[in-house]
């Protein structure tokens, strides 16, 4: 069974909707709790690479 963990930001007004991360077997899978049948599975450089990308392009 897959143990997932909502981002600490989202425990707001808006917790329902929220990042959620998860470890299974040599992969980080990463979903959005209102679409929780869709997720991205990444390797641990590849997350850091989208975080990177991420933070270069916020405003």
């Amino acid at each position: 069974m897959i143990q997932w963990q909502k981002s600490s930001f989202s425990s707001g007004s808006d917790g329902a909707s929220c990042v959620e991360l998860a470890s299974h077997d040599d992969k980080l899978l990463l979903r959005e709790s209102d679409d929780p049948t869709q997720a991205l599975a990444l390797t641990r450089d590849g997350l850091a690479a989208l975080l990177q990308q991420i933070r270069r392009d916020r405003p």
